[in-house]
């Protein structure tokens, strides 16, 4: 579980997003840190029982940085108002299918899939599902998954237009195949997460992302 301290330092962090700010408070930091990675140390020992790509990961490798790149963007906050930790095989610079875990106030999610992979390894998973369609599809399709996630993330920016070359316009699987990105996620309350339930709560939507994640590195990887 996450201490209410945690969420408390991010909320002051958005509205003091500066270097001096930070620096005054690096020891309310320096605790966040430590206890979002005492979660994330808890997920990844209930996940390992599902997914053991993931086994043995070390909390403090799977998160993020809190630092912004700034040199190409306009918000030139120096830091994120947020903690972000992916678990997946070969660590979080993997570009392989994986688990992702944002805690942010009121904000916070577990998701789980590929995100905008290179090209070589998103034409192999769409010649995946073009030839595993049934299996693609009833995965998406299990109880488990409708019960708490909607499907696979889908908007303008990660869904072509057209379909991709190379594949019919009524291809049954057109749905997925124009997307650029294979994500499912849910939302995570700050209530669950402050609670004794946070670890396990993440850990079931991440093991009901397991086929999933294990369809899309079965793609790139075979």
């Amino acid at each position: 579980m996450l201490d209410p301290a945690t969420f408390s330092f991010l909320r002051s962090l958005a509205r003091h997003n500066d270097r001096d700010w930070f620096e005054a408070n690096r020891h309310r930091y320096e605790q966040a840190k430590t206890d979002a990675e005492a979660l994330v140390g808890n997920v990844i020992l209930r996940v390992s029982a599902t997914d053991s790509d993931i086994a043995g990961q070390l909390p403090r490798q799977c998160l993020f940085r809190i630092y912004r790149d700034v040199r190409f963007s306009k918000n030139k906050a120096p830091y994120k108002d947020h903690f972000g930790a992916y678990m997946a095989k070969g660590g979080k610079k993997s570009t392989l299918a994986g688990y992702y875990l944002h805690l942010a106030p009121k904000a916070s999610f577990a998701a789980a899939g590929l995100w905008m992979p290179m090209a070589g390894e998103l034409a192999k998973v769409r010649q995946e599902i073009d030839y595993c369609y049934d299996e693609f599809k009833a995965l998406l399709s299990a109880r488990s998954f409708r019960k708490r996630f909607r499907g696979l993330q889908s908007n303008e920016a990660i869904q072509l237009t057209r379909m991709p070359k190379g594949y019919e316009a009524d291809h049954p699987a057109s749905e997925h195949l124009r997307l650029k990105s294979f994500i499912a996620s849910c939302p995570l309350t700050d209530e669950v997460l402050t609670s004794s339930k946070a670890a396990t709560s993440i850990a079931d939507a991440f093991a009901t992302l397991t086929p999933l994640v294990r369809f899309l590195n079965r793609s790139i990887e075979d």
